[in-house]
């Protein structure tokens, strides 16, 4: 009965080759120098094995003899879903969404409410682009905003230094990693664990978040070089779905799903000044 729920509230979601293709091609290679470095422990351990090669105990604070796993392992499955925010615009007021980028959550919301899924906690990155579109969702999603959660490790930054590297100095590149680094990385341990013995029940959280963000989390969920995460693309208020399994296993149901908003208003990137003039112009 779960898994058929499951794969029906899942029916409409498009899960592309993208990451397949990607995943396939980095198989080709060698992992990246910068992937066995800095981290924490954890980060350390996953780029000094084979790539391919599961690290079970992923989320553990220290090994779990066979035996207790075995007998305390819950049989609940979480689900992680990720969404980004919408288009946005930065002004001496802050960055806010654009009328497409509130179009856009909107969208995001009916898609989640047509999921038919009970969410049990809804967070939120602290950024006002975030905010203004997790509110929006919510009413879409009938959820009680006092009871979303805004999370200060969630906001936007630099979680890795990406391979190939983004269009900076290495010296900047180094400095905004230094600084946001392990706040990301605390974002994911916060959030990325298997069930505990005390779950009885399947459940769903929901993240509003940030493209940089969402990438690195996919990729070290998945115990995947996070360097990669520049090779990836996320489009405003796509949904991402990962589950991690009680043994500590986890997939990718779908990654940056947009296919529910018309081609006309997918955008991944902040509009320039001159698009906003024109648009503005044609109301």
């Amino acid at each position: 009965m779960r898994l058929n729920t499951l794969w029906s509230s899942m029916g409409a979601m498009s899960c592309g080759s993208l990451i397949t293709y990607l995943t396939l091609r980095h198989f080709d290679g060698q992992p990246s120098s910068a992937f066995s470095s800095g981290g924490g422990d954890s980060m350390r351990e996953l780029g000094s094995k084979d790539i391919g090669a599961w690290l079970h105990e992923w989320d553990q604070p220290k090994p779990v003899p066979q035996n207790v796993a075995e007998r305390d392992e819950s049989s609940a499955l979480r689900h992680i879903i990720l969404v980004r925010h919408g288009e946005y615009t930065k002004s001496s007021n802050g960055s806010h969404l654009t009328d497409l980028g509130r179009l856009q959550a909107e969208r995001t919301g009916r898609r989640l409410r047509e999921m038919g899924v009970a969410w049990d906690h809804v967070v939120a990155s602290t950024m006002p682009r975030a905010q203004e579109t997790a509110m929006i969702i919510l009413k879409e999603l009938n959820f009680d905003p006092l009871k979303m959660k805004r999370c200060t490790l969630l906001p936007e930054g630099t979680p890795y230094p990406g391979d190939p590297p983004q269009k900076r100095s290495v010296r900047s590149i180094d400095m905004s990693y230094q600084r946001d680094g392990p706040r990301i990385e605390a974002a994911f341990r916060r959030y990325f664990f298997r069930a505990t013995p005390e779950q009885d029940h399947d459940s769903h959280l929901l993240i509003v978040g940030h493209a940089n963000v969402i990438r690195y989390l996919i990729l070290r969920a998945l115990q995947l070089p996070p360097a990669a995460w520049t090779r990836l693309n996320l489009n405003h208020g796509s949904i991402t779905w990962l589950t991690v399994w009680p043994n500590g296993y986890v997939t990718l149901r779908c990654m940056g799903d947009s296919g529910f908003m018309p081609v006309s208003e997918l955008t991944y990137r902040r509009p320039a000044p001159a698009q906003l003039a024109v648009k503005s112009n044609g109301k």
